[in-house]
């Protein structure tokens, strides 16, 4: 029977719960276990595909189109794994069920009510990956703050599903925050001994408590909450802040958690190797040069909108010994700021809708006739064709702002037929598609293959009746679907490098394996540096 890990958290939301899991599932990767993590979260949209950015971040698409949380971009970092949709479920999804279920009668007549359907619902998804998987240990992440309303039903339910599956398979988790008053910077334990006593009094007694701090414990800290949390000395984990998300293993490790999480739940610790993400964090640590890129977007207010672009920028940075400082340009703006003249590369990530189109092909145009290294993701693609399109093609109205698509044919925002989308995307495209790279292309030669799969989310495409001209204008279409009709990469021949895909490369980089399209970015953006 797999082992279970439930990691929750309290006194505020986005304490870290993500990181603790990914990083938790790491150590117990480099030990020899097999782990998978899933998240559950509360809130009631089926899934995170529809949220805006500016609320909960980017959306992370998984090789079978989940679009899910972000917290699944850093478990398949740090766990070097490829998740399902299997991996990340809401309330929204779990009440859908429920209803499905009961319009065709499968309740009899009966009253549904949160105990036992709606918990039993959750069991039921958290033991989708262990019948499907095997794995050694499953992490179940819950979202939210425990106090929450709508994370109730969760709590009950892996209260009862520990109780099912015995106690001696399961552990729980708590991420907690030690707080600081002003002005004195006194530290305080007040807030995590409530936290622990509202979990308590919901039937769950917290294993290990993992506690976000800016410095060190003191001992009467360490004793005072090991006294009021009821907990063993050792099972109270500082998590200090650290410059790099990838030193968060190597503080677990030196805690000794994995061996307390592997005790706790009856299984042999084993001996591990983490040379490989301790030369990691060495390199992104001592970065010898420092490089900036120009990041075009427009969910500029929240941190973690372009999150996984921002890793990926980094895991190319630390390959290559440089620091990568990101700097974001608001493509809403009416002209371009002047920073974009500082930068050493500039990004057009991907997004929807029309706002900021302008600011983004401007920014394209300058980097493309500045001969400033160019990489374009997903909406970065659409726009540079139109910008192709428009100044060397000589098409004006190639799209605009104010297109209408139903009256007229753009160079971009082509809805291909039912052969180019999946059943769960409706007109997207979501997840893993296939791309055939041309030989003798800059893509070709860095990814050093003909074929690759690489993961999607978008509507539209480039209208395949415009192929020819914008070749004519000196673009290369260096990759395309497997039957001729998509263009999933460009290229400008003759510039220092510039690049675009239709595809999220980002959510494919690893921190020890940096994707080939970032890579080059960065290695240009040196090159150019270099020159200057």
């Amino acid at each position: 029977m797999a082992k279970t890990i439930f990691v929750t958290g309290g006194v505020v939301s986005g304490i870290g719960k993500g990181i603790t899991v990914a990083s938790l599932g790491a150590l117990l990767k480099y030990k020899g276990f097999s782990v998978i993590p899933i998240k559950a979260d509360p809130y009631l949209n089926e899934d995170a595909g529809t949220m805006n950015p500016f609320q909960h971040g980017e959306v992370f698409v998984t090789d079978d189109g989940a679009e899910t949380d972000l917290d699944l971009g850093h478990y398949e970092r740090f766990m070097d794994i490829a998740l399902t949709k299997l991996s990340n479920f809401t309330t929204g999804a779990v009440y859908r069920t429920l209803m499905e279920q009961e319009r065709r009668g499968d309740y009899l007549g009966k009253t549904i009510q949160v105990v036992p359907h709606v918990t039993g619902e959750i069991k039921r998804r958290l033991g989708l990956p262990i019948e499907k998987y095997q794995p050694d240990i499953l992490i179940a992440e819950v979202g939210g703050t425990v106090g929450d309303l709508e994370a109730l039903p969760f709590i009950e339910a892996i209260r009862q599903y520990a109780l099912e599956v015995g106690r001696h398979n399961a552990m729980f988790v708590h991420v907690v925050k030690m707080d600081y008053i002003y002005p004195s910077d006194e530290g305080k334990t007040k807030p995590i001994q409530q936290s622990v006593a509202m979990l308590r009094s919901y039937g769950i007694v917290p294993d290990m408590l993992i506690v976000r701090c800016k410095r060190p414990l003191t001992a009467a800290e360490r004793e005072k909450i090991a006294l009021f949390g009821g907990i063993a000395d050792e099972n109270v984990v500082e998590a200090l802040d650290v410059n790099s998300l990838y030193e968060v293993p190597l503080n677990l490790e030196r805690q000794h958690v994995a061996r307390v999480v592997l005790k706790r739940l009856g299984l042999k610790s084993r001996k591990s190797n983490l040379s490989e993400w301790k030369q990691l964090v060495r390199r992104v640590t001592h970065l010898k040069k420092t490089i900036t890129i120009g990041m075009v977007g427009k969910y500029l207010d929240h941190p973690d909108a372009y999150l996984s672009v921002s890793e990926a920028l980094r895991h190319a940075g630390a390959a290559l010994d440089a620091k990568v400082q990101i700097v974001s340009i608001d493509a809403e703006g009416r002209r371009l700021p002047k920073q974009i003249q500082l930068v050493d590369g500039i990004l057009v990530p991907g997004g929807f809708g029309i706002r900021g189109i302008e600011g983004k092909i401007t920014a394209i145009r300058y980097a493309r006739e500045h001969n400033i290294p160019f990489l374009g993701i997903c909406l970065g693609l659409q726009c540079a064709v139109i910008e192709v399109a428009r100044d060397l093609a000589g098409l004006t109205d190639a799209n605009s702002s104010e297109f209408d698509p139903k009256t007229t044919q753009p160079v971009v925002d082509y809805l291909p037929d039912q052969r180019h989308v999946t059943e769960l995307g409706g007109t997207l495209r979501l997840g893993t598609y296939q791309a055939r790279l041309k030989a003798g292309s800059q893509a070709a030669e860095l990814f050093g293959q003909s074929k690759i799969w690489e993961r999607h989310r978008h509507r539209y495409e480039v209208n395949p009746a415009y192929h020819k001209q914008l070749e004519g204008t000196g673009l290369v279409l260096s990759g395309l679907s497997p039957d001729g009709d998509l263009a999933e990469l460009i290229e400008l021949p003759g510039h220092p490098y510039f690049l675009a895909t239709q595809s999220h490369p980002e959510f494919l980089s690893r921190p020890t394996r940096p994707h080939p399209l970032f890579l080059g970015l960065v290695a240009a953006a040196l090159a150019k540096q270099k020159a200057a």
